[in-house]
């Protein structure tokens, strides 16, 4: 899925964990794709803790959940 920017959620998931030196919650992820705006919903909802989720479970090859948390595969 797509925002107006062009950025697709799995990219802005990706950004946020690689400036971060660490793993985050899906509700961290979701709180800073909200406030920096990288990804809107197209019905212009925030983004939610469970579509992040959902997204990083689609994306194994990117992503992987460890203890609760997200990391960056590569």
């Amino acid at each position: 899925m797509e925002n107006s920017a062009g950025m697709k959620i799995e990219e802005a998931i990706l950004l946020v964990l690689a400036k971060r030196n660490g793993g985050l919650k899906t509700d961290q992820i979701a709180d800073i794709i909200n406030r920096e705006r990288l990804f809107v919903c197209k019905d212009g909802h925030p983004v939610s803790s469970a579509f992040v989720y959902r997204t990083v479970m689609a994306h194994p090859e990117t992503f992987v959940v460890t203890q609760g948390r997200i990391f960056l595969m590569i």
